[in-house]
């Protein structure tokens, strides 16, 4: 890998540019596709346009929309203009994309029309221009959501009206932009519920994608399928700078990445690499793989055996790696915890897959390993030129919280010096809240979130992801979460309600019936993870979750909704 000459997103993209001016960067499958060079092209044309609008340097830029190619040429032209960008989650309800652009105050916003139903009561204390993010459009003032389309309709006269603005402006924007200049506030939906402006510098991003790319093998060649939301770090950094700085091609999909849209997405691209959640490769383990394992009685036998279970494994991975498309060399996987059984798997059927740990704080990626130095449970080694330590370990498990220094962690929170100062430590190292220990050869075991800890009876801690990890492995399970009350652990499950309908044909029972055949599995169920956790860490009670649990774009369960 290259050295860098200078870790900012302008620096990145005027080498690649000149580097890979011919190469594919971003596509839409099936429709519209940008080489660097035409790619860098629109880029200097919106940014021009943005300068047009009033827009300076250090001016928040908003961005509400699904992954597609003017997604990156708009957090782009905004940020290589000095500007900030302010992305925001698709999955945020009407008033949280108002305070988040009230709280950035927020200029411009791109928005697409998919989403632009929920700022089209935003009003113009700070914003004053709104660009549809799918042509480049202005929508004009007051517009409501019904008549969008009229707009989009006319866009492609908008969108020359812009570059007679670029024209205009040619020469406003800075040739430079400094490294420590903020680039992106990324406002987080954590699992607590509360939402912060988290402040990325353009080093931060720069330098978490330069030392990535020390761990891992991504090159000119490379395709990326993008299934994970770009207003995310590990989409944005991960799956959007990292290819840029390298050459590589990165496809977009018109829909969420559904199975019936995923499988045939991927037999086209055929993606070398792709980037994902745990989520996503537990739910076709679990709903695809293992059901056809255990569809026959005598191969559900044979796979209790290992050396037969790893044989039947490989096979397994074989047919995965061709649904993937057939070339996929590196499956990274970070954004919670991969399921102890789903990991097993996944080694054992010699699936490329990696896993790492870090956070939106940290821009986002602090430690990882390529497919080939994965060891079990761990997320890996601290990637060059970070630091990680264990703050006031446990003298027996070794076990306390990651602290992290290097310079991908945040500046701080926006407007919010109280909480920033109670996450560093008066030494600098930022405080992840998470709590892990790290062996003799560096490699990091992440236990569990702190404030999740529970303290048993005995004074052994009792990590709710560890339990939750078992729970999820029993064949009816989708989902659970696992919470102290009335000082009694229990669990709450969501099952997979369609495998137990097609099992034990609950739709043709009585409802009294079937809450029998559900009273079962839940006793079984107990029975099951009791079995398999230590004794201070058994449970209760199972309590029934009839629908699935409300997540974060990283698909981890908000747990304050329901403990």
């Amino acid at each position: 890998m290259k050295e860098l000459e200078k870790f900012t997103l302008l620096h990145i993209l005027n080498a690649s540019v000149e580097k890979y001016p011919q190469n594919q960067f971003v596509s839409n499958i099936d429709k519209k596709s940008l080489t660097y060079s035409e790619f860098n092209i629109k880029v200097k044309e919106v940014s021009n346009f943005l300068a047009a609008q009033g827009v300076i340097p250090g001016d928040r830029v908003a961005i509400l929309g699904e992954n597609q190619i003017n997604w990156g040429v708009a957090f782009l032209a905004i940020t290589t203009m000095g500007a900030v960008a302010v992305p925001i989650m698709t999955e945020f309800q009407e008033t949280q994309v108002l305070h988040v652009l009230r709280h950035s105050e927020s200029k411009v916003i791109f928005v697409s029309a998919r989403y632009y139903n929920k700022v089209q009561e935003a009003g113009d204390e700070y914003l004053t221009t709104y660009i549809l993010l799918d042509d480049f459009s202005i929508i004009p003032p007051h517009t409501k959501s019904d008549l969008i389309k009229e707009v989009f309709a006319e866009g492609r006269k908008e969108f020359a009206k812009i570059k007679a603005a670029a024209l205009k402006f040619v020469g406003a924007i800075p040739n430079e932009v400094r490294e420590d200049d903020l680039a992106s506030i990324v406002y987080t939906s954590g699992t607590t519920g509360h939402s912060k402006g988290v402040m990325l510098t353009h080093k931060n991003i720069a330098y978490d994608a330069y030392a990535t790319l020390h761990i891992v093998n991504v090159n000119e060649k490379d395709r990326l399928l993008s299934i994970l939301p770009l207003f995310h770090t590990i989409e944005s950094t991960l799956g959007f700078v990292i290819p840029m700085m390298v050459g590589a091609s990165v496809f977009y999909m018109d829909k969420p990445p559904t199975a019936t849209v995923l499988i045939p997405a991927m037999a086209k691209v055929k993606p070398t690499v792709m980037i994902s959640v745990p989520l996503v490769i537990e739910k076709i383990f679990r709903m695809k793989i293992l059901p056809e394992i255990q569809s026959k009685a005598f191969v559900r036998g044979l796979y209790k055996i290992p050396t037969v279970r790893k044989k039947i494994n490989k096979v397994a991975g074989k047919k995965l790696l061709q649904t993937f498309g057939g070339e996929l060399k590196l499956f990274p996987i970070g954004g919670a915890a991969l399921s102890a059984d789903v990991e097993k798997f996944l080694t054992e059927a010699k699936f490329p897959f990696a896993l790492g740990y870090g956070l939106t704080e940290t821009s986002p990626l602090v430690t990882g390993t390529d497919n080939t130095k994965v060891r079990s449970r761990s997320a890996g080694r601290v990637l060059p030129g970070m630091e990680i330590k264990i703050d006031n370990p446990d003298p027996v498990t070794g076990e306390g919280e990651v602290l992290i220094k290097g310079p991908n962690v945040m500046q701080g929170y926006y407007k919010d010096a109280e909480k920033t100062k109670e996450i560093f430590t008066e030494d600098g190292w930022f405080k992840t809240g998470d709590n892990a220990y790290i062996d003799k050869d560096g490699y990091i075991f992440i236990k569990g979130r702190l404030k999740n800890m529970i303290l048993g009876a005995n004074g052994k801690n009792i990590y709710p992801e560890e339990i939750e990890s078992v729970t999820n492995e029993y064949p009816y399970v989708i989902e659970s979460i696992v919470f102290e009350r009335n000082e009694k652990l229990v669990a709450k499950v969501h099952f997979d309600y369609d495998l137990i309908d097609k099992e034990f044909e609950l739709s043709k029972v009585s409802e009294s019936e079937a809450r029998k055949v559900l009273s079962g599995i839940s006793e079984e169920l107990l029975k099951y993870i009791n079995e398999r956790v230590p004794t201070f860490s058994k449970l209760h009670k199972i309590i029934e979750q009839p629908e699935p649990f409300e997540k974060t774009p990283t698909q981890k369960i908000k747990r304050f909704l329901y403990v």
